[in-house]
């Protein structure tokens, strides 16, 4: 159950980041910057999709999930 915690932990601090992201495209009044936190984001929010569909199969699959 260890590796569900730290998923859980990981989404959390990616969607944080992602949020911080946000905050700095946001912010800045350079195109090239914000081009750059608004890529950023969106590299992340894919990021959030494998961990959160990882956690959702480990969550299906785990045998102590089944007893």
């Amino acid at each position: 159950m260890t590796v569900q915690a730290d998923l859980e932990k990981l989404i959390a601090l990616c969607e944080a980041t992602m949020g911080n992201y946000s905050l700095m495209a946001s912010s800045t009044e350079e195109q090239e910057a914000k081009d750059t936190f608004n890529s950023m984001k969106s590299d992340i929010k894919q990021h959030i999709q494998f961990l959160n569909d990882r956690l959702k199969y480990l969550k299906q699959n785990n045998e102590l999930n089944k007893q």
